[in-house]
């Protein structure tokens, strides 16, 4: 066989960080040990799978093509290893938590605490999901368990859910904003006219998702929730935030809350997860999840009232 699953990781590796130099050090290697395994295994294939302009390593169409049916072997052999490692335990070696920007990740942490302090070895892996991303994170085996999923789950095989809560995000600008001082709920039409602050979708294979964002809008892409917050302070444009960042603000006069012809919708957020071959640990998250004071420490300033 011409094609390793230590060649995929390095393709992958590249195709993900932009250049050889940061595929090294993402997989703690050196960047000639990156190159020698991609030129041997463009030589035995007997074709070129990179372009490259300047730094940036690009693939080209063979390079794009091996890699796609190439990550489907990857996930394949990561299950593979974790199922043979659950069969031997029942613990996973690793537990993969996606999170959605909506809930502060250090909400998280005294359920982590927890964990470790009833003994368990399971190493803990978390990560940042934005919107479809977190039910994406679940279809690609990215993660094993996501936490504030929003809206309805992929038609997908493999994957349960449960609701977390009903969340209600407010519209809001800054207060020297030019909506800030628009009399009555502010039309459709007037609202497209100005630029959006959203958190871009981190989906890899679903279809990116969007909330808030009317057709024809501008928009400003910002990474994270609390970027999202800064910019709509900065007067760069107006856009939905959670409770937790936006009441403070606006009872000290820094953003105002918008008024709309249509009422704001409440989305359902969920905890999903895999469901094949539940693990231990994994389990141990379910059931801390159901509880109630957990939920209600997770989704405080999230939660819409309205809803119950």
């Amino acid at each position: 066989m011409k094609i390793s699953l230590e060649q995929l990781q390095v393709l992958d590796a590249i195709e993900r960080h932009g250049s050889f130099t940061a595929a090294a050090a993402a997989l703690h290697r050196v960047p000639s040990a990156l190159s020698h395994a991609v030129a041997k295994l463009e030589a035995d294939l007997g074709t070129p799978l990179f372009t490259r302009e300047g730094r940036r390593a690009l693939l080209n169409e063979a390079g794009r093509t091996l890699l796609e049916d190439g990550r489907h072997l990857l996930r394949a052999a990561r299950e593979l290893e974790r199922r043979i490692q659950r069969i031997a335990t029942g613990w996973e070696a690793e537990l993969r938590i996606g999170l959605d920007a909506i809930i502060p990740a250090e909400r998280l942490l005294p359920l982590i605490r927890s964990f470790y302090e009833a003994g368990h070895q399971t190493q803990i892996r978390l990560s940042n999901e934005v919107l479809g991303g977190t039910w994406d994170a679940l279809a690609a085996d990215r993660a094993d368990l996501v936490i504030g999923a929003p809206g309805d789950p992929p038609a997908r095989g493999g994957i349960s859910s449960r609701l977390l809560c009903p969340i209600r995000m407010r519209l809001v600008a800054a207060a020297g904003h030019p909506l800030a001082t628009w009399p009555g709920p502010v039309p459709a039409g007037e609202l497209v006219r100005h630029r959006a602050i959203v958190i871009a979708d981190t989906s890899q294979e679903l279809s990116a998702r969007t909330i808030g964002l009317i057709d024809g809008q501008d928009a400003l892409r910002v990474p994270d929730m609390r970027s999202k917050a800064a910019a709509q302070l900065a007067g760069l444009g107006i856009g939905r935030l959670p409770g937790w960042l936006a009441d403070a603000e606006i009872a000290a006069g820094r953003l105002v809350e918008l008024q709309t012809l249509e009422p704001e919708p409440t989305v359902r957020s969920h905890i999903a997860w895999r469901n094949r071959q539940i693990g231990k640990a994994l389990q141990w998250f379910l059931d801390e999840l159901a509880k109630k004071h957990v939920v209600e420490a997770l989704t405080v300033g999230l939660r819409d009232p309205a809803a119950g």
